[in-house]
């Protein structure tokens, strides 16, 4: 995977002793970063935690990044092993809060076709938030990450397994697992149809 044009630029000024380089970096990735940590630990002061130290390990060790994979997925790869680290921790708390979207972004949730819901479509819509919950929470760490890497901010399979430390077919194999698990959450809200 090549390095954006950039970001290598970037990486250079700041190895070379130009330390406001490193602010573009910072700038250029701190929503997806935030992104990441925030669906994977579902809280924001958790998730901002994540980018802080995030950023603060890859300027400490940007004379070790090796430009095999892109900067965001090297990122992303610090992100993802701190938020781990950060769940293994919280074990024993309380389940995940539902995950809205993103700074600026909508809650991700399944759209109605009418303009305005009525009470048996908000109590629906509480029920599968509160199934999908159920289904991330019922995740590996590595199957959550690999999920929300995959459908929720559309990584590829590569940076799934540069991130994961997985080869691409176990890679593929946990985003199965944890599709199917979701699946499996939400089957009481799917129907089949007849015919």
């Amino acid at each position: 995977m090549q390095m954006d044009a950039q970001d290598a630029a970037a990486v250079a000024q700041v190895l070379a002793g130009d330390r406001d380089a490193f602010r573009l970096l910072v700038e250029r990735h701190t929503r997806a970063v935030f992104r990441l940590a925030y669906r994977l630990t579902g809280n924001q002061t958790e998730a901002d935690d994540v980018v802080q130290e995030t950023f603060l390990r890859a300027y400490a060790k940007l004379a070790t990044y090796q430009h095999q994979a892109s900067f965001k997925t090297w990122l992303c790869r610090i992100a993802v092993n701190y938020s781990m680290d950060m769940m293994a921790k919280r074990k024993h708390e309380t389940a995940m809060p539902t995950m809205p979207g993103g700074e600026g972004e909508p809650d991700r949730e399944i759209e109605v076709q009418s303009g305005r819901p009525g009470p048996e479509r908000m109590v629906l819509s509480v029920e599968m938030q509160g199934a999908m919950q159920r289904g991330i929470n019922s995740m590996t760490d590595v199957e959550r990450t690999a999920f929300v890497m995959r459908h929720f901010e559309g990584c590829s399979i590569e940076e799934i397994s540069a991130v994961t430390h997985q080869s691409i077919t176990s890679a593929k194999n946990t985003v199965f697992r944890a599709v199917q698990k979701m699946r499996r959450s939400l089957s009481p809200f799917v129907t089949e149809n007849a015919g």
